[in-house]
């Protein structure tokens, strides 16, 4: 029997250090804990896809907890049959102790763990779209009181009306524009539509 540990890190929670220090705890090997780092929209895990070429049935796998095999539902519940029915291994997750297919390997036993697992994995989505969903009533609020994301405004020169007029005229080439308004080509025409917008805004 071989034992190994899987840790994930996402955009929303970095903290791979509680991470290894459980598996380390769990006397798991350095060389046998698998790790992936990822965004948040990017779920391709190139070494949990390593980790499950190289279990086998009677293997045991240690992870910290049951969020860590998907990110909703039904990819926990997916993976945990993939790997406890179809290869075969035993896992572990260290901060739940009901969640060790170790122990009550018979038919009531198999039943809480399956229970456990399903009310856990219900609870890891619903957290994760809580959390989302407060990143977005927050970022509503923040614009709604005009603070804005991204990288600053590029602004114009005071005298951009005239340099545009010199432009217009051909008095100066793009290349001049941007140099003296120091922006970029596409923030040129992007300052220049607002520009005309504006004119004609105020013509009307």
């Amino acid at each position: 029997m071989n034992i190994y540990g899987y840790a994930r890190v996402s955009s929303m929670d970095q903290n791979e250090g509680r991470q290894m220090i459980a598996l380390h705890e769990a006397a798991v090997l350095e060389r046998n804990i698998f790790m992936d780092k990822q965004s948040g929209k990017d779920f391709d895990r190139p070494n949990y896809k390593k980790l499950v070429k190289k279990l086998k049935a009677g293997d045991l796998l240690y992870i910290l907890s049951i969020d860590r095999l998907g990110r909703n539902y039904e990819e926990i519940q997916t993976q945990w049959r993939i790997l406890t029915k179809e290869i075969g291994i035993d896992i572990c997750v260290l901060d739940m102790p009901l969640l060790d297919t170790r122990n009550g390997k018979d038919l009531m036993g198999t039943f809480i763990a399956d229970l456990v697992l399903q009310i856990l994995s219900f609870v890891a989505q619903s957290e994760r779209e809580n959390i989302r969903k407060r990143q977005a009533e927050g970022i509503a609020a923040a614009k709604a009181k005009g603070i804005k994301f991204g990288r600053p405004e590029k602004s114009v020169p005071n005298d951009f009306s005239k340099i545009v007029k010199a432009w217009e005229q051909k008095k100066l080439t793009l290349a001049e524009v941007l140099k003296q308004c120091n922006i970029s080509e596409s923030t040129f025409y992007r300052k220049l539509r607002e520009y005309r917008l504006l004119l004609s805004n105020k013509k009307n």
